[in-house]
């Protein structure tokens, strides 16, 4: 269970709980939060970081095992990142970048384009991973008009992926649920199967093979195209690790094979690496651990380790082709992208990467988290474990045999109803998600290492022990 560092009173966290709460419930309006959870319960209130733990507003201790949303890959309390960011407000807080410029977004522009693959050399700033999801949508559509092909406007992605909540974003996410409210939507989305290798006979794939089925997956990429005409597509939006879901890699010649079918049908695919760049998978851009050059990358989240937002598409040099001389103009852009304090935070949080070998260390503990995340597949609630990097999801299950899923009322009762709180109270904030299959997600700070990887195993063992038992 969790402990008390200091006393829970005002005068050790500088901060009154009744107070916050009473303001919460007035006026906060959470994201993606039900609010009647202020009503009843409360919300949990975090007021500091240090490290890989984060303190809530009673002085109480956690382990942050998802990097506050896949985000502060460098860790809490970094305070050269506060102080570049002071540095830099004081000299020129802001400036857009709208036919000006400013030293800071050509620095990480230019920094961006030298760890990108290929020649994904054009960097286009925005404030958040949606933004840059909806930049790269709007672009591959106008590109596609530019070079006399306006027919190319439909976008495929998976089934379950999460790519964004703005309306273009939107259209290209995979989650029904999170989409029925706001319909009709930007319309042009078609999803094919993603790679849960797990689920894989369920959908009537390669069970045993793993590269078979990887291949079975990349080929409905081709079967949706030539179902819709490839005259009518003009991109391909793929995760290197899909999020939603819980995890799933990439099988053995999965990216091989769709850059194979972009290229045949003269299809753009899309790297969208919100989550997965900036080290979560052990390199700056995820593409390179699976060896593939896509047209466009969309990247934000770990850009700063969440200092100041950022986000930002970058593109091939063949797509910047049409724009590169004559009348040409993208009326597409963000008041606060590529803002001078963001950039320069980005700089230093990239600095600290380097210097720290926090790539390199991912890579080498890799296989040590997963190993201790595997342990826990002797529970009978446990069905898999899956993921790279530091970036996992545990599939639970009412029969590991059987691999029996919860129906809607038990995954209620399940995540919402018990494990998301009792993992917190344990001192162990993660996600317990259901967007897909019921699964617990881990994506800690990069700086962490095996001591830690079994303090999560144990916390998490304790916990789903004890949800096993109330089933």
């Amino acid at each position: 269970m969790t402990t008390l560092d200091t006393p829970t009173s005002l005068e050790a966290t500088g901060y009154d709980n009744a107070d916050l709460q009473q303001k919460a419930k007035d006026h906060l309006w959470m994201h993606f939060a039900r609010q009647s959870t202020m009503e009843t319960s409360g919300v949990p209130i975090i007021t500091r970081g240090e490290g890989h733990h984060i303190f809530d507003v009673e002085g109480r201790k956690y382990f942050d095992g998802l990097s506050g949303l896949f985000v502060v890959n460098a860790g809490h309390g970094r305070a050269r990142l506060a102080e570049v960011a002071a540095k830099q407000a004081e000299q020129l807080a802001f400036f857009p970048i709208w036919s000006y410029a400013h030293p800071s977004a050509i620095e990480l522009a230019d920094r961006l384009a030298g760890y990108a693959p290929g020649d994904l050399n054009r960097v286009f700033f925005s404030t958040g991973g949606g933004e840059a999801v909806e930049t790269a949508f709007k672009l591959a559509k106008y590109y596609w008009k530019l070079k006399g092909q306006p027919t190319k406007h439909k976008v495929i992605s998976r089934a379950v992926a999460y790519h964004g909540t703005p309306q273009g974003a939107l259209a290209i996410t995979g989650i029904p649920a999170m989409k029925a409210m706001f319909e009709p939507l930007t319309p042009g989305g078609f999803r094919v199967p993603n790679t849960n290798f797990y689920r894989a006979a369920e959908v009537g794939a390669p069970a045993d093979d793993l590269e078979a089925f990887g291949l079975w997956a990349a080929n409905r990429i081709e079967e949706m195209i030539l179902f819709e005409g490839p005259e009518t597509v003009a991109a391909v939006f793929l995760e290197p690790v899909q999020n939603s879901g819980g995890c799933f890699p990439p099988p053995p010649g999965y990216f091989q094979r769709v850059r194979e079918i972009c290229d045949q049908y003269d299809v753009l695919l899309v790297s969208d690496e919100v989550i997965c760049a900036f080290g979560r998978i052990g390199h700056t851009f995820a593409c390179d651990a699976y060896g593939y050059v896509p047209d466009m990358i969309t990247c934000a989240k770990a850009m700063t380790s969440g200092y100041s937002p950022i986000g930002a598409t970058i593109v091939s040099e063949k797509i910047y082709e049409p724009f590169a001389t004559g009348n040409t103009s993208f009326y597409h852009g963000y008041t606060f992208g590529g803002h001078p304090v963001s950039a320069a935070v980005a700089l230093e949080n990239l600095d600290i990467f380097e210097e720290e070998g926090l790539n390199e260390r991912v890579r080498v503990n890799s296989p040590l988290f997963r190993a201790e995340l595997e342990k826990l597949l002797d529970l009978p609630i446990v069905g898999d474990v899956r993921g790279d990097g530091y970036f996992f999801g545990i599939e639970l299950v009412k029969d590991t045999a059987t691999k029996e899923t919860f129906d809607d009322d038990e995954s209620e009762r399940l995540l919402r109803g018990f494990l998301s709180k009792a993992l917190f109270d344990a001192g162990l904030y993660c996600r317990a998600d259901d967007r897909g299959d019921p699964v617990i997600q881990l994506a800690p700070p990069l700086t962490i290492g095996v001591p830690e990887f079994q303090e999560i195993e144990q916390i998490l063992r304790s916990v789903l022990t004890e949800a096993s038992n109330r089933l």
